[in-house]
């Protein structure tokens, strides 16, 4: 099964992922996690796309491309992959087009207005990694698995999120229409609970 996972950023791509690699039994691939490792290691490629990634821009198509490309190709991908953060463009899809055929794309839909609280809300603990939000801390500024401080990622500040979300819908909710045409798009309402809006993926996935 290979699946792509739609939606604009602070949908919960990334937690439905994780969730839906491990029922179907195939790897979540994350172009974010990608990288933010090669921004960690500060690769030569890891430090082009932190100049843009800071602005709020896209990283450019023929970078993501190949690093994607090369990620397909090894034997884990075999029996297929979930997809999460790739394709964002329709000339990125249509590069996927040419290197690998999608079974399925999952859009999952929220309102703009409520990604903005759920993403400025955002915390990561700056020592294992591990995500929060402001609204189940309870005031709490550590992590509750290694006790380390929680922060806010760089690109998850109001102005940079404002950004991140005006250049989602001009260049990345084309890809709907894209998938719409092809009878490959499943449509999910995502401002419902991890749970719930799991289940429906799974309900239509099969």
């Amino acid at each position: 099964m290979k699946v792509i996972l739609l939606g604009a950023p602070g949908a919960g791509k990334g937690t439905q992922a994780v969730r839906l690699a491990k029922r179907y039994n195939i790897p979540h691939i994350s172009t974010g996690d990608i990288f933010r490792s090669n921004i960690k290691e500060r690769t030569p490629i890891g430090i082009v796309a932190k100049s843009y990634i800071d602005k709020g821009q896209l990283v450019p198509d023929e970078v993501t491309i190949q690093i994607v490309k090369e990620r397909l190709e090894k034997d884990d991908c075999k029996n297929g992959y979930l997809l999460d953060g790739f394709p964002r463009t329709v000339s990125q899809a249509e590069a996927l087009d040419g290197f690998s055929e999608i079974d399925s794309v999952v859009n999952i839909d929220v309102p703009l207005h409520k990604l903005m609280r759920r993403i400025t809300g955002r915390r990561v603990c700056g020592k294992c990694g591990e995500s929060y939000h402001i609204d189940y801390l309870d005031g709490s500024t550590s992590c509750r698995k290694c006790d380390g401080e929680l922060i806010q990622r760089a690109d998850d500040n109001e102005e940079t999120v404002g950004k991140r979300l005006e250049v989602y819908e001009k260049q990345t909710a084309p890809l709907i229409d894209h998938y719409k045409s092809k009878g490959k798009l499943i449509d999910v309402d995502g401002d419902g609970d991890i749970d719930s809006v799991f289940a429906a993926i799974v309900e239509r996935l099969g």
